[in-house]
């Protein structure tokens, strides 16, 4: 019976990770090599997902899981040909709850057994469920559940060894969405860092959202709150977000600035937020779904 069930998860988990397998573009799972970015900062995830690796000399933490198990597992390769010991990553962190940034969190915690999951309390509830909370015309969109080490609230702060990060809650895209900041320095000169969560409206629905009620004064308070926070450098949860294809190309031609952009956050916000203003006027003129 044991084997029968634990054959049914499998199953299960595989059938999850599928789900989304035809309408998933190819840079999401495609490999690509891992690389420092700025001061104790990696990127180690797939070509068109970003997961980041923060190291400190007390152990490391690890900024979203990508889509499904299989890139978990590219994460923990990506890790290791780093020189970095996956058992020295203490804490797995992520930006939200979407099957794209949190699908690879359950293999990667499976995997590393020491390592603790936080995750925001808006979000906890659609990490141990398994599936986005929220109405969406994608629907659920499932992934793999995962049981939440930590919930915690706006400004928590992230403390292990060098790394000293806090949570900044930018609710919109998903109930708890979540952007990071931290501070590095890289050859003498210190940088301010944001991981900033998605502002995209993906699917959500603006006008009679019955699960997320607040939803349109929540993005426009996170477009607020994101405006506000000083950046030098941002790494976003796509690759097309922040070009980073592109800055890794300049940074192998030896520009030492190629990530560090003071003004780029600003510019992100501003185009969220039009596309955003843009997509409510379009639900508001249908009205609501019935």
């Amino acid at each position: 019976m044991k084997r029968l069930i634990l054959a049914a998860a499998a199953s299960l988990l595989a059938l999850t990770s599928a789900a989304h397998a035809d309408g998933m573009p190819a840079s999401w799972t495609k490999p690509t090599k891992p690389y420092r970015v700025v001061g104790n900062i990696y990127y180690v995830g797939t070509e068109g997902i970003s997961s980041w690796l923060i190291t400190s000399s007390e152990g490391h933490v690890v900024l979203d899981g990508g889509p499904n198990a299989e890139t978990g597992k590219q994460i923990e390769r990506n890790i290791a040909s780093l020189g970095f010991q996956l058992t020295d990553v203490k804490m797995l962190i992520n930006t939200h709850a979407h099957f794209d940034h949190a699908g690879g969190l359950a293999q990667l915690k499976a995997d590393i057994p020491g390592a603790k999951l936080w995750i925001s309390r808006g979000d906890e509830p659609a990490m141990e469920q398994g599936h986005h909370i929220g109405d969406n015309e994608n629907g659920p969109t499932p992934m793999p559940a995962v049981k939440v080490d930590r919930a915690f609230g706006d400004q928590t702060k992230l403390k292990l060894g060098e790394i000293a990060m806090v949570a900044h809650l930018t609710p919109g895209h998903t109930i708890g969405c979540t952007s990071w900041t931290t501070a590095v320095v890289e050859k003498g000169r210190p940088l301010n860092v944001t991981f900033p969560c998605s502002l995209s409206v993906a699917g959500n629905a603006l006008v009679g959202n019955k699960t997320h009620r607040t939803i349109v004064a929540d993005y426009r308070a996170s477009f607020a709150k994101l405006r506000a926070i000083p950046t030098d450098v941002m790494l976003p949860a796509h690759e097309e977000q922040g070009n980073l294809l592109a800055k890794r190309q300049k940074q192998l031609r030896g520009d030492p600035n190629a990530f560090v952009d003071p003004a780029e956050l600003a510019r992100f916000v501003d185009a969220s937020e039009a596309a955003f203003n843009k997509e409510l006027a379009r639900q508001q003129a249908a009205g609501p779904k019935r």
